[in-house]
């Protein structure tokens, strides 16, 4: 296979490859995997070659996506394309695209088509619905997992070199940890859900599927943003950006053991190894209570939010019911039947999740958990086809309820070859952080961040590191690591406690280590505000040249403190009181 992602098909074009080439290569890979069940809508082959012939034709033209094939899942609107959201009763032919589709293709992507998924995106297996089963192609007796299960196949078959889904309850990341891939779950309204069948049209999102955390976040960049016909897109805050720099150090919190539930002793041994990965690699470990996140989970399925999928399509449920999958009918007629009062109760529980939420991530840069508890074969989902279903959404049902964002990474295979996944999840337009963080855990190297000119260059030598006990004060005004820096030889750092206090000598001064964050003008002041003294802010002269503001003390406020300049940061001076 000549490639896969991103990186092996602009080597391909660099190489002398067109999307001309591209596209039969697409269909070639179509007719080898031979799977009926994939394509809903397949785009008609002389269709596909005349759009890569044009793209052939006009060049790149700065189009980023240029020549890159990708498949949608069919309850997102392609005009021309027939949306079903897997019921050939309720197809309709969309007259334009949802702006997601819009905005790729304008991007220069290359559309192959509508693939399968769970009928109206009700389940996390991938076999509700009546085009019959997409095929795992890591391992083909298992399920494909859904709603959005043949936007992962694609990708994992090497069809498509991305895909988007949708995830409500874990659409977008159960099948990527079924299938070894990254899966993007953005915030809330981030993405745009205009031209999407809903399910629970409060709680849904598109998602990606790739086989990067770069490819993922470069088609969310430029997917991102706001839609005048849909009430629930939302514009990111002015700092927000699809990608960050790994910082040097960072706190992942993992669930309490006792709240770690596990299909086998193999599923269980490839998150504890995922922990050390993070472990290893910096991170400080910090366990968390996520019972209140597993309580409200619950309640996506057994509470209002089912009577809000139900009234998506309520006149089909209520005189149409022979239209829909059986499975899919069960659970749809049973919101027919939810009380108001009861609904309240939901909501509230929902509140009170999502201040339970915020609090750890004060206290932690993401939440670490495994995808699944295990994955199940097509047999175990034939003998226990709901509950099944219902434990796979374990860790995936709270998410959206609790407004965060998401990210699956594939997490090695277990003994007998099943593919295993973690998520690392943080409140909500963390998605650059989240990046930074997969990315390191996958050893895969993103593009170095920029300061952009909306943003200032604050340089933090103390407690405000990442991973240290100010960072979230920086976090919460928009701050994104940009990279490690040290000073030039002319500072002295002092110990005042909780914090160290930097002062600018005329000599015997010192380097001094520290971080180069980014942080939103429009956030300065009221970050400077929160900033007690003798401690201020200044120009940092860096030894790389730069001078970006940073924190400066005043002499007589650091009078008899301890000077801790030899161990050259604050960090390293922490290291040696322990």
């Amino acid at each position: 296979m000549s490639w896969r992602d991103f990186a092996g098909l602009r080597a391909h074009y660099a190489a002398g490859a067109s999307p001309m080439k591209v596209a039969e290569e697409v269909l070639e890979r179509i007719a080898a995997f031979a799977d009926p069940a994939l394509f809903i809508t397949q785009v008609a082959p002389d269709a596909l070659r005349a759009r890569a012939g044009a793209l052939t034709a006009e060049g790149p033209c700065g189009r980023p996506l240029w020549g890159i094939p990708f498949v949608v899942k069919d309850n997102i609107d392609c005009a021309g394309l027939p949306t079903t959201a897997g019921c050939p009763d309720a197809a309709v032919m969309p007259a334009e695209d949802a702006p997601v589709v819009q905005r790729l293709l304008a991007a220069g992507a290359l559309l192959v088509g509508k693939v399968n998924l769970d009928q109206f995106a009700t389940g996390l297996v991938g076999v509700r619905s009546p085009h019959g089963t997409p095929r795992n192609a890591i391992m083909p007796d298992y399920v494909p997992g859904g709603s959005s299960s043949g936007s992962a196949t694609a990708v994992a078959a090497g069809i498509a070199a991305f895909s988007l889904g949708t995830d409500t309850a874990g659409s977008g990341r159960i099948p990527a940890a079924a299938q070894e891939l990254v899966g993007l779950k953005p915030s809330l309204g981030l993405l745009p859900t205009h031209g999407v069948v809903p399910a629970c049209r409060s709680l849904d999102c598109v998602s990606i599927f790739a086989h990067g955390v770069a490819d993922a976040t470069e088609v969310l960049q430029l997917a991102a943003g706001p839609d005048a016909a849909d009430p629930y897109s939302r514009p990111a805050p002015a700092h927000w950006r699809a990608l960050g720099a790994p910082a040097p150090s960072c706190r992942i919190a993992v669930p309490l053991a006792e709240q770690l539930s596990f299909d086998t002793a193999d599923d269980a041994a490839r998150f504890a190894a995922a922990i050390d990965t993070c472990a290893a690699a910096g991170a400080t470990i910090i366990r968390v209570d996520i019972a209140p996140l597993l309580a409200v989970a619950r309640r996506l399925y057994e509470g209002a939010w089912v009577a809000e999928r139900t009234e998506a399509i309520r006149a089909r449920v209520e005189h149409a019911p022979q239209t829909l999958h059986p499975i899919t009918r069960c659970i749809l007629q049973g919101g027919l039947n939810k009380l108001t009062v009861d609904a309240f109760a939901d909501f509230h529980a929902a509140a009170q999740a999502r201040l339970h939420a915020g609090g750890i991530f004060t206290q932690a840069d993401a939440l670490l958990l495994p995808t699944h508890p295990g994955l199940p074969s097509l047999a175990d989902l034939q003998a226990e086809p709901i509950a099944a279903n219902s434990r796979l959404g374990t860790y995936t049902n709270f998410v959206n309820l609790c407004d965060l964002a998401a990210l699956a990474l594939p997490n090695g295979r277990r003994g007998d070859g099943v593919p295993c996944g973690i998520t690392l999840v943080g409140a909500a337009f963390s998605e650059a952080r989240l990046a930074a963080l997969g990315a390191a855990f996958m050893g895969e190297t993103l593009p170095q961040p920029v300061i952009g000119a909306e943003d200032i260059a604050l340089f933090c030598i103390g407690a405000h590191m990442s991973g240290l006990g100010l960072n979230h004060q920086v976090l919460r005004h928009g701050g994104r690591f940009i990279a490690e820096g040290r000073t030039t030889e002319e500072y002295r750092l002092f110990d005042m406690g909780p914090r160290p206090g930097m002062l600018r000598v005329a000599e015997g001064g010192v380097a001094i280590l520290g971080e180069v964050w980014a942080i939103p003008a429009a956030s300065l002041g009221p970050f400077l505000a929160e900033i007690p003294p003798p401690l201020g802010f200044t120009r940092v002269r860096l030894a790389d040249g730069s001078a970006p503001l940073g924190f400066i003390a005043e002499p007589a406020g650091l009078a008899g403190l301890p000077d801790i300049s030899a161990r050259g940061g604050w960090r390293a001076h922490l290291a040696a009181k322990t």
